[in-house]
């Protein structure tokens, strides 16, 4: 029997990231069962021939259950084509959640998926925060992430499947070894827990009691669209402050780019995101440049803006005055 926590679904207008594969199938019916009224969304990348089995199929379950199936086409994506199909993916479901009001996303990332981001981060070098990855509940800056499945292996959801008769489609594309995430699942991920599942399982738990205790030497005090100012408790804790901020953020720090946190006061990520280190405040802020006033430029000066967040200010017309006081 498989439970899923409800807390954070019931009376909330939840949009479910389907792909009509195990996962997400599993993840489908147990929110029917447990009366957890959604919709879904689903992406068709047109790699395969059962793509479009799989989007009719998707229409064919929600009108069946009378729920909303949002679908799209993405665009042909010659190279690097997780990375582009995740950001596409993504800005599909936001776009929803923006134009249609939902107040969470759920996805059905699993005890294996976990593992495998922990594993391919390993590899590249991560602190703590970052080998995690993966959390139950997420707050993004419009929406709440949630991820009901992580304490389950995808054994066990295909055992929840088959026992109940649930249809679902295997997509032949996740055994492809030339993407690096199915490299991980098939050499390492997938043994290990088929052979120390249980072991993965309290070994995660713990980690996110560690997680959490980490994550005392830091606090946001003011957020506003996509400015954050977080209060360092601890200077130490600055590369790991804007490694977890960044990624709610929807961008991921290398190691490289944690060390140059760790060095530098006042820098801009990836050519993406400034980040200021002032009075043991941590801004950051997606970088732009725009022409201000002498007069903003000096009212900033005054009130201790960094430099490199003034332009973001200028541009969302964020007030002054609610920044300040929450500093």
């Amino acid at each position: 029997m498989l439970n899923i926590d409800t807390n954070n679904l019931q009376s909330k207008k939840n949009l479910l990231a389907f792909s009509a594969g195990i996962d997400s199938s599993a993840l489908f019916f147990l929110l029917l069962e447990n009366n957890i009224k959604f919709d879904i969304a689903i992406v068709d990348y047109n790699i395969r021939e059962q793509s479009k089995k799989e989007l009719s199929h998707a229409k064919a379950l929600a009108k069946e259950h009378k729920l909303f199936c949002h679908t799209i086409q993405a665009p042909r994506f010659d190279t690097h084509f997780e990375s582009k199909a995740r950001k596409f993916r993504y800005e599909f479901f936001e776009s929803l959640i923006r134009t249609e009001g939902y107040d969470n996303l759920i996805t059905a990332h699993q005890l294996n998926d976990q593992l495998e981001w922990l594993l391919m981060r390993l590899t590249k070098g991560a602190g703590l925060s970052e080998l995690i990855g993966l959390e139950p509940v997420t707050q993004r800056e419009h929406y709440t992430l949630l991820r009901p499945l992580l304490e389950y292996s995808k054994d066990e959801l295909l055992a929840y499947l088959k026992k109940n008769n649930y249809p679902y489609f295997i997509d032949e594309s996740n055994i492809d070894v030339k993407y690096e995430r199915n490299l991980f699942r098939k050499q390492f991920s997938d043994p290990l827990i088929a052979k120390y599942k249980e072991g993965i399982k309290r070994s995660f738990d713990y980690l996110r009691k560690d997680k959490r205790s980490l994550e005392k030497d830091f606090e946001i005090i003011y957020a506003q669209k996509k400015l954050k100012i977080i209060k360092l408790h601890s200077l130490s804790a600055t590369a790991k402050a804007a490694d977890l901020t960044l990624k709610e953020l929807g961008y991921l720090l290398s190691a490289s780019q944690r060390q140059e946190i760790e060095k530098e006061q006042s820098l801009v990520i990836g050519g993406e995101w400034a980040v200021e280190i002032q009075d043991a405040l941590l801004y950051i802020a997606p970088h732009v440049t725009v022409d201000m006033p002498k007069k903003f430029k000096e009212e900033c000066r005054i009130a201790k803006i960094p430099s490199k967040i003034r332009p973001y200010l200028f541009q969302e017309n964020i007030n002054f005055s609610l920044l300040t006081a929450s500093c």
